[in-house]
């Protein structure tokens, strides 16, 4: 599925696996070395913390409906990762895929 947001004035357009399911979000990047980008539709808002065990880097995209509210790059082995504000999708994209350029400013502080 395509998935669009606007990122620093740009027009980005990614193609994403969807997770609705607990088991698959459960799931999300772990033990993938090569995954596709992942978005995460939840039921409600939240501030539900994620975690990096088993998971290559990846860049961490939260939203509230359409509107970006924070974006982070997640290094391996990290836990109790929160966006600043409640949302209800997350967009995880992996350090290896090329997508990850889009957030090079970012991607600096690995």
């Amino acid at each position: 599925m395509d998935f669009n947001f606007n990122y620093k004035k740009k027009k980005i357009e990614l193609e994403v696996k969807i997770l609705k399911n607990v088991f698959s979000q459960a799931l999300g990047l772990m033990f993938k070395k090569n995954s596709p980008v992942l978005l995460f539709y939840f039921s409600r808002f939240t501030r539900q913390p994620i975690h990096s065990f088993f998971c290559v880097p990846f860049v961490a995209v939260w939203f509230s409906e359409n509107k970006i509210v924070d974006v982070k790059i997640i290094k391996k082995w990290r836990m109790n990762i929160k966006p600043k504000q409640k949302f209800n999708k997350l967009l995880e994209i992996p350090i290896n895929d090329n997508n990850f350029l889009i957030f090079s400013d970012e991607s600096r502080k690995l």
